[in-house]
Protein backbone atom coordinates (compact mmCIF):
# COMPACT_ATOMS: atom_id res chain seq x y z
CA UNK A 1 0.00 0.00 0.00
CA UNK A 2 1.70 3.32 -0.85
CA UNK A 3 1.55 6.23 1.63
CA UNK A 4 -1.84 8.30 -0.34
CA UNK A 5 -3.67 5.17 -0.03
CA UNK A 6 -2.66 4.13 3.43
CA UNK A 7 -3.48 7.55 4.72
CA UNK A 8 -6.60 7.70 2.92
CA UNK A 9 -7.90 4.48 4.54
CA UNK A 10 -6.80 5.78 7.64
CA UNK A 11 -8.99 8.56 7.68
CA UNK A 12 -11.67 6.57 6.28
CA UNK A 13 -11.45 4.43 8.81
CA UNK A 14 -11.84 7.26 11.29
CA UNK A 15 -14.96 8.07 10.44
CA UNK A 16 -16.76 4.58 11.29
CA UNK A 17 -19.81 5.22 13.34
CA UNK A 18 -19.91 4.25 17.33
CA UNK A 19 -22.02 1.09 18.40
CA UNK A 20 -22.40 1.50 21.84
CA UNK A 21 -21.98 4.23 24.18
CA UNK A 22 -22.81 5.01 27.79
CA UNK A 23 -25.80 5.30 29.65
CA UNK A 24 -27.40 8.93 29.38
CA UNK A 25 -24.79 9.95 26.93
CA UNK A 26 -26.27 11.56 23.96
CA UNK A 27 -24.75 10.38 20.35
CA UNK A 28 -24.18 12.89 17.80
CA UNK A 29 -24.42 11.97 14.39
CA UNK A 30 -21.07 11.04 12.82
CA UNK A 31 -19.65 13.01 10.34
CA UNK A 32 -20.40 12.64 6.69
CA UNK A 33 -16.77 13.56 5.18
CA UNK A 34 -13.68 11.66 5.84
CA UNK A 35 -12.16 12.16 9.74
CA UNK A 36 -10.01 14.50 9.83
CA UNK A 37 -9.64 14.98 13.39
CA UNK A 38 -10.12 12.05 16.21
CA UNK A 39 -10.45 13.13 19.86
CA UNK A 40 -10.37 10.32 22.77
CA UNK A 41 -9.77 9.97 26.44
CA UNK A 42 -11.70 12.49 28.50
CA UNK A 43 -14.65 13.05 26.48
CA UNK A 44 -18.28 12.65 27.03
CA UNK A 45 -19.51 12.38 23.99
CA UNK A 46 -18.43 9.37 21.31
CA UNK A 47 -19.66 9.42 17.50
CA UNK A 48 -17.36 6.46 16.21
CA UNK A 49 -16.43 2.72 17.52
CA UNK A 50 -14.04 1.55 19.29
CA UNK A 51 -10.02 1.91 17.99
CA UNK A 52 -9.55 -1.05 15.43
CA UNK A 53 -6.19 -2.41 14.94
CA UNK A 54 -6.73 -3.55 11.27
CA UNK A 55 -8.24 -0.43 10.05
CA UNK A 56 -6.85 2.19 11.97
CA UNK A 57 -3.06 1.59 10.71
CA UNK A 58 -1.59 5.06 11.55
CA UNK A 59 -2.78 5.19 14.96
CA UNK A 60 -1.25 1.95 15.50
CA UNK A 61 1.71 2.50 14.41
CA UNK A 62 1.31 5.46 16.84
CA UNK A 63 0.60 3.87 19.58
CA UNK A 64 -3.00 5.16 19.95
CA UNK A 65 -5.80 3.42 21.24
CA UNK A 66 -9.13 4.30 22.54
CA UNK A 67 -12.68 2.69 23.49
CA UNK A 68 -14.46 5.65 22.55
CA UNK A 69 -13.75 8.53 20.44
CA UNK A 70 -15.53 12.14 18.72
CA UNK A 71 -14.45 12.44 14.98
CA UNK A 72 -14.75 15.99 12.78
CA UNK A 73 -14.81 16.02 9.51
CA UNK A 74 -13.71 19.51 7.45
CA UNK A 75 -17.56 20.57 7.33
CA UNK A 76 -18.19 19.88 11.19
CA UNK A 77 -14.57 21.64 11.97
CA UNK A 78 -16.08 24.15 9.87
CA UNK A 79 -19.52 24.73 11.55
CA UNK A 80 -17.29 26.04 14.93
CA UNK A 81 -17.31 29.55 15.29
CA UNK A 82 -13.84 30.83 13.57
CA UNK A 83 -10.92 32.87 14.42
CA UNK A 84 -8.43 34.43 12.97
CA UNK A 85 -4.60 34.66 13.85
CA UNK A 86 -1.50 36.94 12.39
CA UNK A 87 1.28 34.72 13.82
CA UNK A 88 4.92 35.52 12.31
CA UNK A 89 5.72 31.63 10.85
CA UNK A 90 9.38 29.94 11.27
CA UNK A 91 8.98 28.72 8.39
CA UNK A 92 9.66 32.17 6.47
CA UNK A 93 10.06 34.80 9.21
CA UNK A 94 6.64 36.21 7.17
CA UNK A 95 3.15 37.07 8.83
CA UNK A 96 0.82 34.93 7.50
CA UNK A 97 -2.97 35.11 8.27
CA UNK A 98 -4.76 31.93 10.15
CA UNK A 99 -8.18 30.52 10.39
CA UNK A 100 -9.77 27.88 12.33
CA UNK A 101 -11.83 27.17 15.85
CA UNK A 102 -10.38 27.69 18.72
CA UNK A 103 -9.49 24.41 20.23
CA UNK A 104 -11.09 24.64 23.27
CA UNK A 105 -14.59 25.12 21.20
CA UNK A 106 -13.41 21.70 19.13
CA UNK A 107 -12.72 20.01 22.75
CA UNK A 108 -16.07 21.26 24.38
CA UNK A 109 -18.35 19.85 21.53
CA UNK A 110 -16.61 16.34 22.23
CA UNK A 111 -17.74 17.11 25.83
CA UNK A 112 -13.92 16.93 26.84
CA UNK A 113 -13.15 17.47 30.39
CA UNK A 114 -12.02 21.01 30.89
CA UNK A 115 -10.69 21.41 34.34
CA UNK A 116 -7.39 22.71 35.58
CA UNK A 117 -5.48 19.32 35.75
CA UNK A 118 -6.43 18.81 32.03
CA UNK A 119 -3.60 17.53 29.81
CA UNK A 120 -3.58 17.60 25.75
CA UNK A 121 -1.38 15.65 23.82
CA UNK A 122 -1.23 16.72 20.54
CA UNK A 123 -0.18 13.98 17.76
CA UNK A 124 0.70 14.84 14.01
CA UNK A 125 0.40 12.62 10.80
CA UNK A 126 4.54 11.88 11.20
CA UNK A 127 4.16 11.09 14.93
CA UNK A 128 5.47 13.88 16.42
CA UNK A 129 3.14 14.94 19.72
CA UNK A 130 3.21 17.68 22.25
CA UNK A 131 2.11 17.72 25.27
CA UNK A 132 0.02 20.92 26.23
CA UNK A 133 -1.73 21.90 29.25
CA UNK A 134 -5.38 22.98 28.49
CA UNK A 135 -4.34 25.97 31.13
CA UNK A 136 -1.76 27.11 28.16
CA UNK A 137 -4.52 26.08 25.39
CA UNK A 138 -6.77 28.71 26.63
CA UNK A 139 -4.34 31.39 27.96
CA UNK A 140 -2.82 31.02 24.50
CA UNK A 141 -5.73 30.62 22.45
CA UNK A 142 -4.96 28.11 20.37
CA UNK A 143 -6.74 27.35 17.07
CA UNK A 144 -7.23 24.02 15.16
CA UNK A 145 -6.05 25.85 11.97
CA UNK A 146 -7.85 25.43 8.79
CA UNK A 147 -7.11 27.69 6.37
CA UNK A 148 -3.81 30.04 5.61
CA UNK A 149 -3.64 32.66 3.55
CA UNK A 150 -7.52 32.59 2.67
CA UNK A 151 -6.83 28.97 1.53
CA UNK A 152 -7.62 25.08 2.47
CA UNK A 153 -4.09 24.12 3.75
CA UNK A 154 -3.00 20.58 2.44
CA UNK A 155 -1.57 17.90 3.60
CA UNK A 156 1.64 17.49 2.28
CA UNK A 157 1.87 21.58 3.97
CA UNK A 158 1.00 22.49 6.78
CA UNK A 159 -2.35 21.00 7.05
CA UNK A 160 -5.20 19.71 6.59
CA UNK A 161 -5.38 21.01 10.46
CA UNK A 162 -2.70 22.90 12.63
CA UNK A 163 -2.41 23.37 16.40
CA UNK A 164 -1.04 26.98 16.30
CA UNK A 165 -1.39 30.15 18.45
CA UNK A 166 -0.43 33.94 17.61
CA UNK A 167 3.20 33.49 18.79
CA UNK A 168 3.60 37.45 18.07
CA UNK A 169 1.00 38.38 20.68
CA UNK A 170 1.97 36.10 23.80
CA UNK A 171 5.41 38.20 25.29
CA UNK A 172 7.27 35.71 26.69
CA UNK A 173 7.10 33.79 23.53
CA UNK A 174 7.82 36.67 21.18
CA UNK A 175 10.65 37.13 23.31
CA UNK A 176 12.23 33.88 21.78
CA UNK A 177 13.73 33.32 18.85
CA UNK A 178 11.26 32.25 16.13
CA UNK A 179 12.75 28.72 15.48
CA UNK A 180 11.63 27.95 19.22
CA UNK A 181 7.75 29.77 19.34
CA UNK A 182 6.34 26.48 17.94
CA UNK A 183 7.34 23.54 19.26
CA UNK A 184 3.61 23.11 20.85
CA UNK A 185 2.40 23.05 17.60
CA UNK A 186 2.32 19.99 15.47
CA UNK A 187 0.79 20.55 12.17
CA UNK A 188 -0.47 18.16 10.16
CA UNK A 189 -2.58 17.53 13.32
CA UNK A 190 -4.74 14.65 13.41
CA UNK A 191 -5.81 13.35 17.53
CA UNK A 192 -5.83 14.81 20.57
CA UNK A 193 -6.00 12.68 23.73
CA UNK A 194 -7.39 14.37 26.77
CA UNK A 195 -6.12 13.54 29.96
CA UNK A 196 -7.89 14.37 33.10
CA UNK A 197 -4.77 14.06 35.79
CA UNK A 198 -7.44 14.28 38.40
CA UNK A 199 -8.57 10.36 37.22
Amino acid sequence: MNKRQFLGAAAAAGALPFGGQAAGASLPAPPDGPALLTLTGAIAHANRGPFDPALDQMMHKHGVSFRKAYVFDDAALRALPAVTIHPTLEYDGKTHTLRGPLLVDVLARAGAALGDKTVLVLRAVDGYNVELPLAQARARRFIVATHVDGKPMPLGGLGPLWAVYDADRVPEMAAQPLAQRFAACPWALYHVEVIDRRA
